[in-house]
């Protein structure tokens, strides 16, 4: 088994904010995170894919192709996007990285899959600090 991963970078803007609590619990809960006009962050999407190397091309995938299932599927969708209004994946769930890390993965799969690999992980770093990584 083998694995192969891409990186990719978007920027987004977003807010933490739950609209069945008031201002001041969601401020509470998610702190600046919650500023009623938005922040954004410079993301890094890590999509990391498995499985045999085809003997025929030394490759697991070709790398140009999965860059293009990940431009077209996600960051051509979310890229200087709002989150939580622009983006059709996103529609109904709150904003964090974790649950932008489960869409990204749901959106992707059926993608992967007919290449004939495994997606392995989906990796999204929100700041230099932070990020999520996701195994379905």
């Amino acid at each position: 088994m083998i694995y192969i991963t891409r990186k990719a970078s978007f920027n987004a803007a977003h807010k933490l904010s739950r609209p069945d609590w008031s201002e001041d619990k969601n401020t509470e809960v998610y702190g600046k995170c919650a500023n009623p006009n938005w922040h954004g962050h410079n993301y890094q999407l890590y999509v990391t894919v498995k499985g045999e190397v085809n003997p025929e091309t030394g490759f697991l995938v070709d790398l140009k192709w999965l860059k293009e299932v990940v431009n077209e599927y996600v960051v051509e969708k979310i890229d200087h996007r709002n989150l939580n209004l622009d983006v059709d994946f996103m529609k109904g769930k709150l904003a964090s990285t974790e649950n932008l890390v489960i869409a990204v993965w749901e959106e992707l799969l059926p993608h992967i899959e007919k290449e004939g690999v495994q997606l392995h992980s989906i990796k999204i770093y929100e700041t230099e600090n932070n990020f999520v990584e996701y195994f379905g």
